[in-house]
This record gives C-alpha cells, sequence and structure tokens, in this order.
C-alpha cells in the first residue's frame, strides 16, 4: 500500500466565530496510541471542527470520509475505506490487510458515522476498529453511538470518548467564542449565559448573534433562551425536522416535565411504551440529558425545552396548560408534591395549587424546603394571598422559619380575617393559634397555654403538632417547670421526623435542660442528634437553627472540641444575625448559650456583649426565672474569667479541663482518650495552657496553676 491518502480535506477547521478547542485537542493527540476516538454528541458540539482542528496539529495523515446514506451499505462503505487509503479491497478481510500493511501511522475520520445504521456496516466498524495498526487510529464522530462494541473496546483500553459533557464550552471558552463573535461578557453575566446553555457551543454562538443586535448586552444575555428566534430556527432545522411524526409529539408534549421518566410521560401522554421512545432519543442524542446510570431519567437540554415549549404553544396553543394539569394530578397521586404543585401553578389552576400548598408546605418548611415554598408562594399576587386564608398561613409558616417575625403576624393576621363564623373551629384554627403562641408576643405562659391546648387539635405527626409541643416544653422550661418540659421535647424528640427542623429545636432545648443537671454526656448524645437533623435536610441555613449551633457550640466547647465549637459559635451568630425581631425569649436563650460557648473558648469580650444584648431581650420576657437564673450565672462566670484574664492567664473550659489531669501521671494521649478528643487538641490546649501560666514544661505549668489558685479551685470542685 502506498502512503495514505486524504479521499476529503478535512472542513475548515475554525468557521468565522468559533473558537478554537486546545484542551479537546490535547485530549486526542495523548492518546495518539489508542486505536478508537470516539466524538459523540447532538448537533451543535462542534465535532466535525474538533476534528478538523486535530488534523492541523497531528503530523500523521488523515484520510476523511464524510458518511451518507449510501455507506449504510458494506460493500460500498469497505470500498470508500479502502479508496480513501489509497488502494483497493472488496471483502472485509482484503480491507484488514490494507489497513494492518499501512507504511506509516495515520487517521482515518469517519464523519457523520450515525448514517451506518445496518448490522453490516456495523460489521466493517467493528473490523476497522480491531485492525487498526499500532500508531494509527480511526475516528468516529456522529450524533448517535456507532454501531461499535464500545463496552469491549472501553474494558481493553482502545478507545478515547469525547461526549457531550467534554464539547461543552467552560467559561474561558465561551469568552473567546462570544469576544469572536463580537460579543464581550463577563463575570456573573458570562457564568449565566454558560450556564443557561449548558456549555452548547452552538447555543452560545447564536446568543452571540442574537446579543449583538441588542443595545443592551447584558440585560439580553439574561433574557437569553430558547425560544430566541435564532436558536429556535437551528434547534427546528436540525433536531426536529428528521424526526418521526410520532417521536416530534413526544417530544413537544414531554417538555413540560422537568424529569422524564417512562411512568411520567406514560401518564402525560395517556400512552404506553415511553421508556423505548425515551432510550431511543438518547441514543440518537436529540439534546437529551440521562439523569442516572441506568437510564430511567432524562431531562431535556434547558435551552431545547423552551424551545419545544414554544413550538408546542404555536401549533397547540390550550395544550399545555391540559398537559401541566395532568402532570400536576400525577405526581400528587405519586406522592411528589413539589412537582405537583409547580404543574398546578403552570396550568393556572389556583384552587388546586392552594389546595396541595396546604396540604403540603408545612412539611416542606419542616424538613429544609423553604425556599421552595417561597418559590410557589412567589407564584400568586400579595392580593392573592390575603383573599386566602389557607396561603396566609402558609406564608406566616414561611416567614417564621425564615425568622421573620414581622411579616408571620401579618399573615396571621391576614388569615384570622379571612375566616368567617364557620371556619372558626376548622383546620385553620389551631395552625393560627401555635402562630400567634410562635410568635411569642403575649408571654411565655400564654405561649405555653395556646401552644397545649392547639397541640391537642392536631394529628400525632402533623408538623403543626410538634411546632406547639416545642413551644409548651419551652415555655414550661423557661418559667421553671423542668418536669412539665420535659414530657413534650421528649416526645418530639423522639417522634418529630414529621418535622425535622423542630425535631432539632426541641433536642437543644432538651440538651439545655439536662445541662442544668450537669449531664454533659446526654447533652453531647442530643446535640449530636440535633446536627444530624440539620445535616440531613439542609436546615443550616435556616435562621431559627441559630440556637442549635449556640447549644451545640455550648456543649463542644465544655468537651474541649475547640476548633468545631468555634464554627458552631460564628454559624449561629451569623444566624442570629439574620432574625428580625424574633420572639424575645427566642433570642435571649440563644444569646445566653451563646455567651456561655464563647466563655468556654476564651473569648470575654464577646461573651460580655452577648450577655448585654441577652439582658436588654429579656426585659420583654420578665416572667422567665429560668433565663434570669442563666443570664446571672453567665454573668459569674463572665467576672470570674476576667478576673483571670487580669492576672496571669485566662483559662478556656477545654484547657481548665486539661489542666485538671496535668498532676496526675496520665500521658497526653490518655488524657485526650479520656476527655474524648484528639491527641492533637489535647497538644494545641498544653502549648496555650504553658504560655498562658508562663511555663515551660508540665510540672512547671502545675506548679504555676497550684500558685495562682487554679488547681486549687479545680481539684475543690
Amino acid at each position: 500500500m502506498g502512503s495514505v491518502l486524504a479521499l476529503e480535506r478535512p472542513p475548515r477547521t475554525r468557521p468565522a466565530g468559533l473558537a478554537p478547542r486546545p484542551r479537546l485537542v490535547r485530549r486526542l493527540r495523548e492518546a495518539a496510541d489508542v486505536p478508537v476516538a470516539l466524538l459523540v454528541a447532538p448537533a451543535g458540539y462542534g465535532k466535525t471542527t474538533v476534528l478538523g482542528e486535530w488534523a492541523e496539529h497531528d503530523p500523521r495523515p488523515f484520510a476523511w470520509i464524510r458518511l451518507d446514506g449510501e455507506h449504510d451499505d458494506p460493500p460500498r462503505l469497505i470500498a470508500s475505506v479502502a479508496d480513501a487509503l489509497g488502494s483497493a479491497a472488496g471483502t472485509i478481510t482484503g480491507l484488514a490487510k490494507r489497513l494492518a500493511s499501512a507504511p506509516e501511522p495515520f487517521v482515518l475520520v469517519l464523519d457523520d458515522v450515525d448514517a451506518l445504521r445496518s448490522p453490516g456496516a456495523s460489521e466493517v466498524l467493528d473490523a476497522i476498529a480491531d485492525c487498526m495498526p499500532v500508531g494509527s487510529q480511526v475516528a468516529l464522530a456522529g450524533r448517535r453511538e456507532p454501531g461499535l462494541a464500545v463496552g469491549r473496546l472501553r474494558a481493553h483500553r482502545r478507545v478515547v470518548e469525547l461526549r457531550t459533557d467534554d464539547l461543552a464550552m467552560g467559561r474561558p471558552e465561551a469568552a473567546v467564542l462570544l469576544e469572536r463573535a463580537g460579543v464581550r461578557l463577563g463575570g456573573d453575566d458570562l457564568a449565566w449565559l454558560v450556564r443557561r446553555t449548558e456549555g452548547w457551543p452552538a447555543g452560545l454562538y447564536l446568543a452571540a448573534l442574537s446579543l449583538r443586535a441588542q443595545p443592551d448586552v447584558r440585560a439580553a444575555a439574561r433574557r437569553f433562551a430558547g425560544d430566541d428566534r435564532i436558536v429556535a430556527d437551528y434547534l427546528r432545522d436540525e433536531l426536529l425536522a428528521p424526526l418521526a411524526p410520532d417521536r416530534l409529539d413526544f417530544l413537544l408534549r414531554s417538555a413540560v416535565l422537568d424529569t422524564l421518566t417512562a411512568p411520567a410521560c406514560d401518564a402525560l401522554l395517556g400512552t404506553t411504551g415511553s421508556g423505548a421512545a425515551l432510550a431511543e432519543l438518547a441514543r440518537s442524542n436529540t439534546m437529551l440529558v440521562c439523569l442516572d446510570r441506568s437510564g430511567e431519567s432524562y431531562r431535556h437540554h434547558r435551552l431545547f425545552a423552551q424551545m419545544l415549549r414554544a413550538e408546542l404553544r404555536r401549533r397547540e396553543p390550550d395544550t399545555e396548560r391540559q398537559l401541566h394539569r395532568r402532570a400536576s394530578g400525577w405526581y400528587a397521586g405519586s406522592g411528589d408534591a413539589h412537582a405537583a404543585i409547580n404543574h398546578a401553578i403552570a396550568a393556572g389552576d389556583g384552587d388546586v395549587a392552594r389546595g396541595l400548598l396546604w396540604d403540603r408546605a408545612p412539611g416542606a418548611i419542616a424538613q429544609g424546603r423553604n425556599d421552595a415554598v417561597r418559590g410557589w408562594l412567589d407564584e400568586f399576587a400579595a392580593e392573592e394571598i390575603a383573599a386566602s386564608p389557607r396561603l396566609s398561613v402558609v406564608a406566616a409558616a414561611s416567614h417564621l422559619a425564615a425568622g421573620d417575625r414581622g411579616q408571620a403576624e401579618r399573615w396571621t393576621a391576614e388569615a384570622a380575617r379571612g375566616l368567617d363564623g364557620s371556619d372558626a373551629d376548622g383546620p385553620i384554627a389551631a395552625p393560627l393559634t401555635i402562630l400567634r403562641a410562635a410568635c411569642g408576643r403575649d408571654g411565655i405562659s400564654r405561649m405555653g397555654a395556646d401552644a397545649a391546648g392547639a397541640a391537642r387539635s392536631e394529628p400525632e405527626h402533623s408538623p403543626w403538632r410538634s411546632l406547639a409541643r416545642l413551644l409548651e416544653g419551652a415555655a414550661h422550661h423557661l418559667a421553671g417547670g423542668r418536669a412539665d418540659a420535659r414530657v413534650p421535647l421528649e416526645e418530639v424528640g423522639r417522634r418529630g421526623s414529621a418535622a425535622p427542623n423542630v425535631q432539632s429545636l426541641c433536642l437543644a432545648q432538651h440538651a439545655l435542660l439536662v445541662i442544668e443537671d450537669e449531664d454533659w454526656d446526654e447533652a453531647a448524645l442530643l446535640m449530636a442528634r440535633a446536627r444530624s437533623h440539620v445535616k440531613t435536610f439542609g436546615l443550616e441555613r435556616y435562621p431559627t437553627m441559630s440556637l442549635v449551633f449556640a447549644v451545640s457550640g455550648l456543649v463542644r466547647a465544655h468537651r474541649g472540641v475547640v476548633d468545631e465549637a468555634r464554627r458552631d459559635v460564628l454559624w449561629s451568630v451569623r444566624l442570629l444575625d439574620q432574625l428580625a425581631d424574633f420572639a424575645p425569649w427566642y433570642e435571649a436563650e440563644t444569646r445566653i448559650a451563646l455567651a456561655r460557648a464563647t466563655l468556654g473558648l476564651g473569648d470575654v469580650a464577646a461573651a460580655r456583649s452577648l450577655l448585654t444584648e441577652a439582658a436588654r431581650t429579656l426585659r420583654h420576657v420578665p416572667e422567665s426565672t429560668t433565663l434570669r437564673a442563666w443570664l446571672e450565672q453567665a454573668r459569674s462566670q463572665l467576672e470570674a474569667a476576667t478576673r483571670s484574664a487580669g492576672g496571669a492567664c485566662a483559662l478556656t473550659t477545654a484547657e481548665l479541663r486539661v489542666l485538671r489531669m496535668l498532676p496526675t501521671h496520665l500521658s497526653l494521649a490518655t488524657i485526650a482518650s479520656r476527655l474524648c478528643v484528639s491527641p492533637n487538641t489535647v497538644k494545641t490546649q498544653v502549648r496555650s495552657l504553658y504560655r498562658k501560666l508562663d511555663a515551660s514544661s508540665r510540672e512547671e505549668a502545675v506548679a504555676q496553676a497550684f500558685a495562682a489558685g487554679l488547681l486549687d479551685d479545680l481539684q475543690a470542685a
């Protein structure tokens, strides 16, 4: 065989406005010893452009064949490949011999490989892949998976793959593409456009064509969507035009779904066989994104979905609302409240949406999805919410979870105004009472009494009951009724799965109760559970979780887990700052817990500031004997720490625990084990003790501590 020839020259590497893809070319060049290069992605991902750029930078000769339907005939395909290699062959065996005897390494490009559908053509592809000589490669590019044993090639490391995610552009590449097309975007605007297009190169280029004609490019970039005429025309021509009518109908109607599964699509379209349709569309790379490894869940590319919905509205103006209505019913029956509400709102079914919100929003708020609830409420005008007592209650509960007492009271009042006499004992009555109690305007005694009465009206697993029991338990505790407080707090702590946010607060309140008995081990167990709920349900950003982090910081500081305690304290303060004139008892309790934690960490100044604010807030909670006792106790600790700081040292609670063990013969590792902290933590605390006691050894530190009266006090305790 003579030297390898190019039957067709590669297309121009970078048409006007397109950007180079050096990272992709580098991947292909670095895999020069891998016999098969596979590029599979939907239209507009630059497969051919990347191949052309590769040919420009690779010293090997390229034989390039652009395939079409005629090549699906095996003899025609064999002849074309042999011709591209400067020889002749009529059989697979003959072609294999020509490939194996090539005098120099080469790259054979088979572009638009999805034109090959027949089993015979697939056999030819397999033979070519198996017979590529060392140093040579066959590059297969197309919109759908070729008829090739890709799994076997992967297992034997004989294939390098560039797929949709690889070909998608990141921000640096997108910036270059846009600038070459005459549009300059940066920062958040560029990031937003890349997210909107999902890095689809053609989408970015089409966006540039659309944006550069706009007077305000940044504003236009934020508005850019799949229904933009330039994008819609491209997608319609490239993706929709070749489809069979039934597949086009499937795509248009399924576009109302955020997640496409066989059961959801079957229910939406009133048919069967959606699983097979999804699998076929995914194989053909019709801008369908697989969401799992089993191929059961998909979604449309965002721009494609927007274009499909616009196309559906253009063709069948009334169909979209009907599909949303059907989807809402199916999701409601399947237990997916989030999707059911979204589709009901999209369908314009206000009554259905309001009913679903009333049924599902309290649980969503309790389980860390308050942002979703706020999004649902934003779909209604303020007048619509005010006209619906149930929506007003949901709005009040959402604002309460966000720490905004003023807005919670506003919507509670709107709900009460919207009730008539017949509804006074209806399903809204108890939630209204609980919300008023949670706002805490009438003092803790009234809060506890109202909450206890309302709790009896709610089912055992209701989020409203959990909140009522928390308020009841906290009211007893803060008024000095510790035994009465334990029952509701333990109930929700054990069985509060319907409201993890309330359960976490109950566990924190219970921890404060057992801390009064100096049972720090039990407090640590309770707070470990509370932190677990907060993490599991994504409650970290709820301002009302400030108490949880404050008590966690207090417990961890006492146990000497310094770094974690500091993180808890800082996060609690951050959340506390987001509360808007919240219930006075809650703010005072949180600040006192934080002050005690910061004292344990040696931050006297922060503790003093927190106690000053707590004392100011306590003026609005005159009946709380417990909070006043805690405040006085914390002030005494602050005074002791201040006196210590004015002398030789200011030791933290964690350091004092270590100091107590220094006169013993225990090793630092054993001390760490007994204190349930790491050896490194103990070493850090010992070094701090040496510095504060002006000592250079363990013996000297002990002597200095006795001289300062620190160990006498500790041993007496």
